[in-house]
């Protein structure tokens, strides 16, 4: 018998936005470097450290990881962290089909939304080689953390589009959630993704090509994992 196929999915969006590590930049080696040595440092099991850190600030995971410290001790200490995680970027590369994504989308509405800050985000995009989109919501630029959706209604606020017609990017449970929280649709790339209920879900950006209607909407189609 013939391999059974799956028929692409189809998604229309007027406009993208999309998480910085795990969606565009592969930096897991960086993350996963700086956090086992921050897990060690506080006596704590590095394996289950990770397990919380991808997609939430720095502070937000030290607050999960250590529920009893001061969070004005979280925040001093994540301070320190991105500058070290700025520093590092060994390993740092693009996530398959990050380029070509990036140079699809270029002309259409789109915004980065990530939980690192802007200096961490502009070395990682430029370790990449991804080219920054112009509009950016940092960690500078909101009040709470994934999974609050604040930072992707923000986004879509910049973008000057109904939440309703964003699509998300994402890799990590808690970006998931976010998108989700803000009534947008969710595409999961990655292994990490496929657990948390997105809309539909990638392997890698290599699975998802791009085309622009007249009318100013966004198709996405994407082939099955």
């Amino acid at each position: 018998m013939p391999a059974s196929t799956t028929a692409p999915a189809v998604l229309t969006a007027k406009a993208l936005l999309l998480d910085m590590d795990g969606t565009i930049v592969n930096s897991d080696a960086v993350v996963e470097r700086c956090w086992r040595d921050w897990a060690v440092s506080h006596g704590l099991d590095p394996q289950e450290a990770l397990k919380v850190v991808h997609g939430r600030q720095g502070y937000a995971t030290m607050a999960i990881l250590l529920p009893e410290r001061p969070m004005e001790e979280n925040y001093a200490e994540n301070t320190v962290m991105l500058a070290r995680e700025t520093a590092d970027t060994d390993g740092v590369v693009p996530v398959g089909g990050a380029p070509e994504f990036m140079a699809s989308i270029s002309a259409l509405p789109h915004a980065l939304v990530t939980s690192a800050d802007k200096a961490l985000a502009t070395a990682r995009m430029t370790a990449a080689a991804l080219p920054m989109p112009e509009v950016q919501v940092t960690a500078e630029s909101v009040r709470a953390s994934k999974p609050h959706p604040e930072g992707f209604l923000m986004g879509a606020a910049a973008l000057g589009v109904d939440p309703a017609d964003c699509i998300v990017f994402e890799d990590s449970a808690a970006g998931i959630a976010a998108g989700q929280a803000a009534g947008m649709r969710v595409i999961g790339v990655g292994p990490r993704a496929a657990a948390h209920a997105p809309t539909a879900h990638v392997p890698d950006l290599t699975a998802v090509d791009v085309t622009a209607s007249p009318d100013g909407s966004i198709t996405l189609t994407l082939q099955s994992a």
